[in-house]
């Protein structure tokens, strides 16, 4: 599974050769990526805030993937055909490709900023595996967890690691909006991931942070975890 950060919380993930972009923004400091080279499969939604879909309008060849209420707005936004979506909701795991993406809930809010405040559904994060989940463990799969904009929850600990066992997780860490490092770093504990990747950092000053701060904090948990800091548009192998 190939994993490429494109700034704040804006991720293409390549699962088996099914093609998939999560949260397209952008306009961040972190990428120098044209939208229009990028040809996704899938487009994933983990909520509806401006700088998680302010660019899903360039991908609507793509399959646009994430709450009912938000795939319905983006479907009447861009005059697209119900097939063109994928509404699913909180512990739903769709076959997507060939991938199972599971929808697990964020801690966060989740308005559509217009002229008034359009509810887009409950926010959420992705776990993304070459496997569908199961009660049995399952050591050859190979699980991403995106966990979009979200507080630290001991769904974390009680729910996503047990049963989805993710191998890698990409947290917010710019705090402010989201968890911080401290907070990144015991969910990362929590989930008993083998690679924490911050995200949601460095975007607008309120969320400007120093990320030797997030690796000491990984380290202070004494976890297994490692924690992997990428560089805009760098690619990570899980």
């Amino acid at each position: 599974m190939q994993l490429t950060w494109h700034g704040h919380s804006t991720w293409h993930v390549d699962a088996g050769g099914t093609s998939m972009l999560i949260d397209p923004f952008f306009d961040n400091p972190k990428t120098e990526t044209d939208p229009a080279s990028l040809e996704p499969d899938y487009v994933l939604l983990t909520h509806g805030h401006y700088d998680h879909i302010a660019h899903v309008g360039e991908f609507l060849d793509a399959t646009i993937v994430g709450t009912p209420e938000l795939t319905a707005y983006v479907a009447d936004e861009y005059d697209l055909a119900d097939e063109a979506t994928v509404g699913f909701n909180l512990g739903g795991t769709v076959e997507l490709g060939d991938a199972f993406v599971t929808f697990h809930r964020a801690d966060h809010t989740n308005g559509i900023n217009m002229e008034y405040d359009l509810d887009a559904g409950m926010p959420g994060g992705f776990i993304i595996s070459d496997t569908k989940p199961t009660q049995v463990a399952d050591a050859d799969s190979t699980t991403f967890y995106h966990a979009g904009d979200t507080a630290l929850m001991t769904e974390m600990r009680d729910v996503i690691a047990p049963y989805l066992e993710p191998d890698a997780a990409a947290l917010p860490a710019g705090d402010h909006f989201t968890m911080g490092p401290m907070q990144a770093a015991i969910a990362a504990d929590w989930l008993g991931v083998d690679y924490a990747i911050p995200m949601h950092y460095d975007t607008f000053p309120p969320i400007e942070i120093d990320t030797d701060d997030f690796v000491r904090e990984v380290r202070a948990t004494a976890s297994d975890a490692e924690a992997v800091v990428l560089e805009g548009d760098e690619t990570f192998e899980l």
